[in-house]
């Protein structure tokens, strides 16, 4: 097969979007939508370019991750001119072309587009769509089965609106013909725009061999222009990956209200249900349940473990038979061991907890690293920051935390202590130790309702 280098165009500002960031860069799924079409892209050509424009230095740090040749367009001046400002840096035969606003094109299609063009022996090969509401589109004249141009929308006449295949903005073109064909490239009124689309009239007058390829699926070639669209692109990514997450053996109760980005691993028997994000790059291994209103990022989940419902975590790791909820809050740097169990309204935030470990509910851990076996009473704080620095707090394997303990940093517990409830530990508590702080309690008799009464006015 020749080599082929990719060209997406992604030098507008998509003003439809009513943002101030360049459209490619809005995300879907954990990727901005140019990132598709640039993954799209990479399963068909050897080498694949981008021409930016409008914020091009934001555009291209955006999608820098998938691409590292970028050309400026300068002046916006369509599509056409878009092309022009790289074709000088082309040097393969073939040239595939795509907009950067495309999230739905697959690679597959694109290498069926390919393999047509080849197979033919075209110059220019089309990908083209059937659709109900053509409206916006470019309309694809033919003239006895064969392509003869593309019309605009905005110039197209009542007959040529009429028409129902639509132009993708996806092209396949010989090196060769763009470079005669585009420096001879007419601007088109009010805005002096140069067209992409008037290469193909250029190559049929010319007597190139033009055609086109349908798309089977016309979803694949729906640009996304406004937040509606974009909301459209959302719900069919993520009901592909739901399915390919289905297929590959994981539950999904709902598939309508489960998100799960692209990037996100999920192992087989897993089970989610209803109203759930897994975001980021997010692994969960087998056997995993994840209950409703949850939300992961940047997380790997161990083998069974269990997150119940509403609880949040975000670059944590969990390992085998973790039980995590509900309403737990777990932040960036959480590593839980085997078999823990950290409960409802519980946050642990850059935390190492060992084995067996339970911090059932009622609790902040903070910068802390607490051994195996431990038990961490309801209410207890590790107070981790003076005000001005973080502090440690370091508890040893087998150690009982009666509640509404306050460990203040930094403090080291030694292994099997004991910490009674309601205590304020300031300083190091031996291994086998026992550890109270507590104001004596007093009692007045029957002062009780007299006190009262008295702090009422009676």
């Amino acid at each position: 097969m020749e080599r082929i280098e990719g060209v997406v165009l992604a030098a507008g500002e998509g003003r439809r979007m009513r943002s101030r960031r360049p459209k490619v860069l809005h995300e879907i799924l954990g990727l901005p939508m140019g990132a598709y079409v640039l993954r799209a892209m990479r399963e068909a050509v050897d080498r694949v370019w981008v021409v930016t424009g409008y914020r091009c230095e934001e555009v291209e740090e955006g999608l820098r991750q998938w691409c590292s040749s970028f050309v400026r367009q300068g002046a916006p001046k369509g599509t056409g001119d878009a092309l022009r400002t790289v074709v000088s840096s082309l040097t393969a035969p073939l040239i595939l072309v795509a907009p950067g606003d495309v999230p739905l094109i697959r690679g597959s299609t694109l290498r069926g587009l390919v393999e047509h063009h080849l197979r033919e022996g075209m110059d220019v090969t089309v990908l083209t769509a059937f659709v109900k509401d053509p409206e916006g589109y470019g309309r694809v004249v033919r003239d006895g089965g064969a392509v003869v141009a593309i019309v605009e929308d905005r110039e197209a006449s009542l007959a040529e609106k009429a028409l129902q295949e639509v132009n993708t903005g996806v092209y396949l073109f010989s090196l060769s013909l763009l470079v005669k064909a585009l420096p001879l490239l007419s601007p088109h009124p009010p805005k002096g725009e140069y067209y992409l689309p008037d290469v193909v009239s250029w190559a049929v007058k010319g007597g190139y061999k033009v055609g086109a390829v349908q798309v089977k699926d016309p979803l694949e070639g729906m640009g996304v222009n406004t937040r509606r669209e974009l909301a459209k692109a959302w719900g069919v990514l993520r009901d592909r990956k739901n399915e390919a997450l289905m297929e590959g053996g994981v539950t999904i109760v709902d598939p309508c209200s489960t998100y799960v980005d692209v990037e996100v691993e999920v192992g087989q028997d897993t089970v989610i249900a209803p109203w759930v994000q897994i975001q980021g790059k997010s692994r969960l291994e087998e056997d995993c349940l994840i209950c409703s209103h949850v939300r992961i990022r940047d997380s790997h989940l161990g083998k069974g473990a269990r997150v119940l419902e509403a609880s949040y975590m975000e670059g944590v790791t969990l390992g085998e038979g973790v039980r995590v909820g509900p309403m737990a809050h777990l932040r960036p740097g959480t590593v839980l061991g085997a078999e823990v169990k950290v409960g409802n309204f519980v946050e642990v935030k850059g935390s190492q907890l060992g084995a067996g470990t339970k911090a059932s509910h009622l609790a902040y851990i903070g910068d802390a690293t607490i051994g195996r076996g431990v038990n961490v009473g309801a209410g207890t704080i590790t107070c981790n920051y003076d005000g001005f620095r973080k502090h440690p707090t370091i508890i040893g394997d087998g150690v009982f935390i009666g509640s509404d303990t306050q460990l203040v940093a930094p403090v080291r517990v030694g292994d099997h202590a004991l910490i009674g409830a309601g205590s304020t530990i300031t300083k190091d508590v031996p291994e086998n130790a026992l550890a109270l702080s507590r104001t004596p309690q007093k009692i007045f008799a029957g002062k009780g309702m007299l006190y009262l009464r008295k702090r009422r006015g009676r």
